[in-house]
């Protein structure tokens, strides 16, 4: 049977998809400069004798058609950049370009892919359709990769009816995997005020405009642009991590310089959200004789499941790891530029379990800490295969 060979190869190639990963995790590159992890993967491709065109300047886009007929086509994506991270992991395989680290499992998805793409390349005569390739630059930096290669068009020619994408997740267990149906994960935009006023003499505010006591209201008053105009129904969040005030304790600054981000999963509602924010913002430090600089940098959209698709791939997960092994998902409010697929075809962005409690594998995602179990690039690689040839009908 198709799945017992899928798992045999996965098998046989589990070490070369470790070394695949260790490599990535030592050689990490930012967004936009992915050029040396461009290559590799374009060697690896090579010698797998899998034709690919680039996009997006470091992006690939590999296809692998199967000898039966078909004219089904299904789309796997694993992005390739990494963080402005120093990674603090005593491992042989620590990232050697510091100040840079995939903290985020780049190198994992990116591995596993290339694995998937083994396993399809050896068994090409029991399949039909096609399966293409993507190999995404830049998803952790505005404006995404996967924009860039879509507007490229990277979803036509062919075009895919479905876009598959897997992603690591350090609070579930390797050997798990995770889905969720409908709306999954939050639009991210990022949010840059200036609120100047008039600095001076700490003991003299009645000659001063003080932009930290009117920032101070200004922080409370936007959040109930949230609790009292968002539907309680709504996921939205927005929190600012960055107030710079840079006063003493008898100086009133001119100014105060804030980062946020706002966040939810509904588009209609985001943008009536940021009219909402500038508005009351710009008008509160008006009426209290200030100036507002209020700019948001609208990031990626809402990530949603496509109801059918998911329920599908998560049966043929269930048929591939058993039951007990696959798990339903919350709603997360991160973001993830997998969501503009989302947007241009039914898609299904799937958690890939890498944690291991006994081993201390348990850091989160952009942190110095971060590494994955592993064994998990076993299910990883072999599921990713199975699901692509039960998507296309085999």
């Amino acid at each position: 049977m198709i799945k017992e060979r899928i798992q045999l190869i996965a098998e046989e190639i589990f070490n070369d998809v470790v070394g695949n990963r260790r490599h990535l995790h030592a050689n990490p590159e930012l967004s936009f400069h992915e050029v040396a992890t461009s290559a590799f993967v374009a060697a690896k491709l090579d010698e797998l004798g899998i034709p690919y065109v680039r996009m997006a300047d470091n992006g690939l886009v590999g296809l692998i058609v199967g000898n039966k007929p078909s004219n089904q086509v299904v789309a796997l994506r694993a992005d390739m950049d990494a963080l402005p991270i120093t990674e603090i992991n005593d491992v042989p395989y620590k990232s050697q370009n510091v100040g840079v680290m995939h903290a985020c499992g780049h190198d994992a998805h990116t591995s596993s892919l290339l694995g998937t793409a083994t396993i399809l390349s050896r068994i090409k005569n029991d399949f039909g359709g096609t399966v293409k390739l993507i190999f995404q630059p830049a998803e952790e930096k505005l404006p995404g990769g996967a924009n860039l290669m879509i507007q490229q068009g990277v979803l036509e020619n062919p075009k895919p009816q479905a876009v598959i994408g897997q992603h690591v997740m350090p609070f579930i267990d390797a050997g798990k995997v995770g889905f969720r149906a409908g709306k999954y994960m939050a639009s991210t935009d990022e949010i840059y005020v200036k609120v100047i006023g008039k600095g001076g003499h700490g003991a003299q505010p009645q000659q001063n405009i003080d932009p930290v006591i009117i920032t101070a209201h200004m922080l409370t008053a936007l959040q109930q642009v949230i609790s009292r105009f968002a539907d309680p129904k709504n996921p939205s969040v927005l929190s600012f991590g960055k107030v710079i005030a840079n006063g003493a304790t008898n100086v009133i600054p001119n100014e105060v310089y804030l980062e946020g981000t706002f966040r939810t999963m509904d588009e209609t509602w985001r943008a009536e959200a940021h009219i909402r924010m500038k508005k009351l913002a710009e008008g509160l430090c008006e009426s209290m004789g200030a100036k507002c600089e209020f700019n948001i940098m609208k990031g990626y959209p809402y990530l949603i499941n496509e109801e059918k698709l998911t329920a599908n791939v998560k049966g043929f997960a269930v048929d591939y790891l058993g039951k007990e092994n696959v798990l339903d998902l919350d709603i997360w409010m991160a973001g993830e530029d997998f969501a503009y697929f989302s947007h241009a075809a039914d898609s299904c962005f799937y958690r890939l379990g890498t944690r291991n409690e006994s081993r201390g594998i348990t850091s989160s995602v952009h942190t110095p800490t971060f590494d994955i179990e592993e064994t998990a690039l076993l299910g990883g690689t072999g599921l990713m295969a199975y699901i692509a040839l039960k998507q296309l009908g085999n």
